[in-house]
């Protein structure tokens, strides 16, 4: 019946007694499965860790240059590791940075949270934040966002 339709006969369910067949394009099928495939790899997102190191000694202006740097990849739904690196007499002081890395999470508290605490591993003090949005959430809202602009610039140019 299949080669008068010209069709594949697939088994289904080899199993079941009698085994299940159907009559199909196969080729056709497993098309369609590699499309839905590859639709849902583009659908995934890549949660992506970036790091910022920075030392106990850090000037005002640094620091917001940082803070400032830590805020834009947790909106974009990043995680970001922050790395405190003590050299030299900064060693003994441990709790300097620690202070510093407390004050930068009070600091972003709008836009992320303390993922892994603040924890020393010999010359260096690393402390992990998370974004409070989803990265698929970022991503939307950053699309609007440039659609918004993209409207209001072309309509400045009319």
């Amino acid at each position: 019946m299949a080669d008068e339709v010209g069709l594949d006969l697939v088994e289904i369910a080899p199993d079941a007694v009698p085994p299940v067949c159907k009559i199909m394009d196969f080729g056709k099928y497993k098309y369609e499965i590699a499309q839905k495939a590859r639709e849902a790899r583009q659908n995934q997102t890549h949660i992506v860790v970036k790091e910022v190191r920075m030392r106990p000694k850090i000037e005002a202006h640094d620091y917001e240059t940082k803070r400032n740097h830590i805020e834009k990849f947790l909106r974009g739904g990043d995680k970001v590791k922050i790395t405190m690196q003590f050299r030299g007499r900064e060693q003994t002081r441990p709790e300097l940075g620690y202070k510093l890395l407390q004050r930068l999470a009070e600091d972003i508290a709008a836009f992320g949270f303390i993922e892994f605490a603040p924890k020393q591993e010999g010359r260096n003090m690393t402390m992990v934040l998370g974004p409070t949005k989803r990265k698929t959430e970022a991503v939307a809202e950053q699309k609007a966002a440039r659609k918004a602009k993209a409207a209001a610039e072309s309509e400045a140019a009319e």
